[in-house]
């Protein structure tokens, strides 16, 4: 007996729920398409408005997304997944998770990486911040040191105002490789700067391998390190990193591979 084939119907699509007149105003106001908003009650109805204004915002979250991944200047940087959590002798995972969820951005804490050279703590700021533009929010990544050149390099105090607000007005900044060299007390005054106008208002995510009791190795006879310090640790998530330099040990990995390689070339005569 042959057996009865079946065919089972396919559902078919849910049909998208009406749109409101307000709604759409809102929406085409966002979008700018102020041609359509004037006609907004007599188009609410036609078949293609949904269409369009999808189209119309996925590109702008599109262009959104560039520029913020553009200003904030993160460069080339290796992704989460990429780190080696087996490596570190301290490292403390459930926060580095909790950071990941950008909880600390609600309440404008401040983030500090701390811990000695090539364990990858501008790694994992890198991450922070790419999450936070992924999830809308804009960024800024530099060097301590540029920040401080760029901030000291200005003639006048409105310039010196003007260039501030590219490191106060990101919703996240990190200040990179705070400590691995020394400033003078006006390089102390330009940081204490930022972080006063970003304190409890928009966080700063920073790393450094220096404890805080050393940082006046760092801006020896500035008068501001402890209130600097204060507010930076103030309401701040701190992560800990210890152990050997993991870039050391990927630069001696290198060396071992490539040596059996090197013992069989002959020399060029």
């Amino acid at each position: 007996m042959n057996a009865q084939m079946t065919t089972t119907p396919s559902n078919p699509p849910t049909p998208s729920p009406p749109l409101s007149l307000e709604s759409v105003r809102q929406r085409l106001k966002r979008a700018n398409l102020y041609g359509l908003l004037a006609q907004a009650e007599q188009i609410l109805h036609e078949p293609w408005l949904a269409h369009v204004l999808e189209i119309e915002e996925t590109e702008r979250q599109r262009r959104s997304l560039r520029r913020r991944l553009e200003g904030a200047r993160l460069g080339i940087f290796k992704p989460l997944a990429d780190f080696n959590y087996d490596w570190p002798e301290e490292l403390d995972r459930q926060l580095l998770d909790e950071l990941m969820t950008l909880s600390f951005l609600g309440d404008a804490a401040n983030v500090i990486i701390v811990g000695p050279n090539g364990l990858g703590k501008t790694m994992l700021a890198k991450n922070i911040l790419h999450q936070a533009i992924l999830r809308g929010y804009t960024a800024r990544f530099t060097l301590a040191s540029d920040m401080l050149h760029d901030l000291a390099a200005q003639d006048s105090s409105t310039q010196l105002t003007r260039r501030l607000r590219r490191y106060t007005t990101p919703s996240v900044l990190c200040v990179d490789e705070v400590g691995y060299l020394s400033y003078d007390s006006r390089y102390a005054d330009l940081l204490f700067e930022v972080i006063t106008r970003r304190y409890q208002q928009r966080p700063t995510v920073l790393t450094t391998n220096k404890a805080f009791g050393e940082w006046n190795q760092v801006f020896p006879n500035a008068a501001c390190v402890v209130t600097l310090v204060d507010r930076l640790v103030h309401r701040s998530e701190i992560l800990n990193i210890a152990g050997p330099s993991y870039r050391l040990k990927e630069a001696q990995e290198r060396t071992a591979r490539r040596k059996p390689q090197r013992s069989t070339k002959k020399p060029s005569k």
